[in-house]
């Protein structure tokens, strides 16, 4: 015959009479055993006798009792929320790449709390201040500052911080990123292949660091044909340079990675060059770029809405390439050509490097190549006259 155990309500009451949320103590009482037994079963521990484990089990699930985690993370220092702080939440590849950072996080109990510095430095610095009040076990990091400065502060705290499509090589902070610079050549690369040698470069603003090094990127694959059109590697010496191997390239900044902002640059672009919106659009000037390279595949999207709006056809009339491979790219109603960046490979990696580091792991910087995905959307150059502008 077992012994009978004290019984409580479900809900203990307050002193005013409403329902409160159940404590170990509610279980231990319920249970018949102490505080520390409770603790020890809860925590997982191995040593406590099978009929007091049965008891404290059965209490838990009788009074609906959760371990509260704040308090936990008061007691042991180890907070299961970890901050991420991104350049823009509006922006599918930071999404994309959350999913990644979840989904590792979750593996270990661990909570992530999403936020958006919207490429401000004052912001990221107010948001890391207010993450690590919070006391979080780590914070993965879009960085705007480039200095890191509050970031260095908050790891000096103790508080880990991992660099997330970054380059930036701290020694105290390991960093995830994809190079950037290649993606961005192998665009370019892409579109002179094709023959194009009129291009426009839709960029993001140059405060950002991505749209400074998608810019070296393009500049170096236009360098790399010249120096072959004049005689470098991979062109015969005999043959002489053609007025079509010169590379007209502008650069076009945008005050940000957006669609909206896209869809209005190039729509005063058609404006300027005499092309407007209608049943029978004028032909498009030998001036008018052959191809547009853009910062993200947002920017590709604005593009391509501006020009169908102006009768302009994609790739008929003007070649479009993206960057980054948002879902979306595959499903416009002409798919895009772009270039793929591993994004929740990505968000996976940075998550496992905040882990690695807390358990004491030497900081580490690690770089994701990117690669072409070749879609419609892109194509040989139209048959404009006058193509090289003389």
């Amino acid at each position: 015959m077992t012994a009978s155990r004290p019984t409580s309500p479900a809900s203990p009451p307050t002193a005013s009479g409403t329902a409160r949320r159940p404590s170990v103590k509610d279980v231990a009482r319920l249970a018949g055993v102490s505080v520390g037994t409770v603790s020890n079963v809860v925590n997982g521990r191995t040593f406590v006798r099978a009929e007091a484990r049965e008891r404290v089990e059965a209490a838990i699930a009788e009074l609906g009792f959760v371990r509260n985690a704040t308090a936990k993370a008061l007691r042991t220092g180890v907070s299961p929320l970890v901050g991420v702080a991104v350049l823009d939440l509006a922006n599918p590849f930071f999404m994309e790449a959350a999913t990644g950072m979840e989904r590792r996080l979750n593996q270990d109990g661990c909570v992530m709390a999403l936020s958006s510095t919207h490429s401000d430095v004052e912001e990221e610095a107010r948001l890391l201040h207010a993450l690590a009040g919070q006391g979080v076990r780590g914070i993965l990091l879009t960085p705007s500052d480039t200095a890191l400065t509050v970031a260095h502060e908050v790891v000096g705290r103790g508080i880990p911080v991992v660099l997330f499509d970054s380059p930036a090589t701290p020694p105290d902070m390991p960093s995830i990123s994809v190079d950037d610079q290649k993606g961005a050549e192998l665009a370019l690369t892409h579109l002179l292949g094709l023959g194009h040698r009129r291009i426009a470069f839709l960029n993001g603003p140059r405060r950002v660091r991505q749209a400074r090094d998608r810019l070296a990127g393009v500049r170096r694959a236009v360098s790399l044909a010249a120096r072959r059109s004049a005689g470098g590697a991979g062109r015969p010496a005999s043959r002489r340079p053609s007025p079509n191997d010169r590379v007209d390239l502008v650069e076009i900044p945008l005050e940000s990675f957006t669609a909206n902002a896209a869809r209005d640059r190039v729509h005063q672009l058609l404006l300027d060059a005499g092309i407007h919106a209608g049943p029978a659009p004028r032909p498009l000037p030998a001036s008018f770029p052959t191809a547009f390279f853009c910062a993200n595949d947002l920017i590709a999207f604005g593009a391509m809405t501006a020009l169908r709006d102006a009768g302009v056809r994609v790739p008929t009339d003007v070649s479009l390439v993206g960057f980054d491979d948002i879902p979306m790219a595959s499903e416009m109603s002409v798919p895009l050509t772009t270039i793929r960046q591993p994004m929740e490979e990505l968000g996976w990696a940075a998550a496992e490097a905040l882990f690695a580091t807390a358990d004491g792991a030497p900081v580490g910087h690690r770089k994701f190549l990117p690669s072409l995905v070749e879609r419609a959307s892109a194509a040989p150059p139209p048959d404009r006259p006058d193509q090289s502008g003389r």
